[in-house]
């Protein structure tokens, strides 16, 4: 697959199909993410898969409670606040918790749970390119996936219940979900433009350049 076929068609997928994702592809989504770049080559991340029905069950509990925590924050106003169209953005939470709610409630039936930790990453500047790297090695296998840092609500009861290591430093970056998606890739049209989100040399200064299609579109058939 093309780099930027897969950049640009790399999207978060809620909805997925049972299928299970063989552990040969599982392993080449784990190989790239442990070839991202990383401070010191120190590699101080860890990738816990979780596949068994029992434990899927038991964190779509936890994954519920959570979800209904931010909702709630949100609905305050707390939380995903928009500094462009509000009315837009409006519309686009609405189609959100729509398929997060298919997720949530399909939730045992996603093929397999991939959950990221690191050691002392500040900023994420270690672990978010792994996981970015996992998740378009995904694609080129034609898996979806989607990242989700909900459960970070009921941290320790998710640390407690996989057995994580806290006392050696170990922390939940995100979790990921992926399946074979049940929707079509394609590219984000929802995207301002980047001469309205960039800038040159200076806050507000002209970036000097002006794109206001996508400058990649699949081939013609």
């Amino acid at each position: 697959m093309d780099v930027y076929e897969a950049l640009y068609t790399t999207r978060m997928m809620r909805r997925m199909r049972k299928d299970p994702i063989p552990l040969e592809t599982q392993c080449r989504i784990l190989d790239a993410a442990i070839r991202a770049p990383n401070g010191g080559n120190a590699q101080r991340w860890h990738f816990l898969v979780v596949d068994d029905p029992a434990r899927k069950s038991e964190i779509a509990e936890l994954y519920r409670a959570c979800r209904r925590q931010e909702y709630a924050e949100i609905a305050e106003g707390a939380l995903a606040k928009t500094i462009h169209d509000p009315e837009e953005h409006a519309a686009t939470m609405r189609r959100i918790k729509d398929s997060g709610d298919y997720f949530t409630e399909h939730f045992t039936d996603i093929p397999l749970l991939l959950f990221v930790f690191s050691i002392d990453d500040h900023g994420g500047a270690n672990i978010y390119p792994a996981i970015w790297s996992a998740l378009l090695a995904a694609r080129a296998e034609g898996v979806g996936g989607v990242i989700t840092t909900v459960l970070r609500y009921q941290e320790e009861a998710v640390h407690k219940l996989l057995q994580v290591p806290t006392a050696e430093g170990w922390k939940m970056n995100v979790m990921l979900a992926l399946g074979y998606p049940l929707g079509r890739w394609g590219v984000a049209a929802n995207r301002r433009p980047i001469h309205e989100v960039a800038s040159r040399n200076t806050w507000g200064h002209d970036i000097g350049a002006r794109v206001t299609e996508p400058l990649w579109a699949p081939a013609a058939e």
